[in-house]
């Protein structure tokens, strides 16, 4: 069952955050440490209006467990909803002049996070959260959705262009190489 996320789902969905995110988890947080990584999405999946809060994510549960999440909102709010964790970053994490290239942009309701737990890949979860987000961007009006897949994630890749989303550029984000990917909702 796909539904919308809740403060106490926050343990989880920041364990499946820091998945989706990989290294780049860890520039945030500026640290190796996976403890205060997680500690780091976890108090800003709580929070409301910023980019990871659960106001902007679905999960995937079943049987009592939270198996999956997906994370999107406005592409146009993202300097809005980015603020108060780049600030929180210099405050806490040791960063300076941090400003991340933005990763989205007006005109596209951006899925950030996708992710589901390891035990339970490969069963559709991904493509039923990816839907849901698909779903959720509509709701809300928008008629674009967009996302952004490493270039050395081929089955990531794979998975999107299957369900419909197509390779507009190349993008260079906080020193990775992605494919930003987007689909015209209908």
């Amino acid at each position: 069952m796909i539904r919308k996320a809740k403060q106490e789902d926050a343990p989880t969905v920041a364990e499946l955050i820091v998945q989706a995110m990989g290294d780049l988890a860890y520039k945030f947080s500026n640290t190796r440490d996976h403890h205060k990584t997680l500690a780091l999405f976890e108090h800003f999946f709580r929070l409301t209006d910023n980019q990871y809060s659960y106001q902007h994510t679905l999960v995937y549960k079943e049987g009592g467990e939270v198996l999956g999440s997906i994370n999107g909102y406005d592409g146009s709010k993202l300097a809005v909803l980015r603020a108060p964790f780049l600030q929180y970053l210099k405050e806490h994490c040791g960063w300076i002049n941090f400003d991340p290239e933005p990763e989205t942009a007006a005109g596209e309701f951006y899925l950030d996070t996708i992710s589901v737990a390891p035990i339970v890949q490969g069963k559709g979860i991904g493509k039923q959260l990816i839907e849901a987000g698909i779903n959720r961007a509509a709701e809300l009006g928008h008629k674009n959705v967009g996302l952004l897949v490493e270039l050395n994630n081929p089955g990531a890749l794979r998975l999107y262009q299957k369900m419909g989303f197509e390779i507009e550029s190349e993008k260079t984000f906080i020193n990775g190489l992605y494919y930003h990917m987007t689909q015209a909702i209908e």
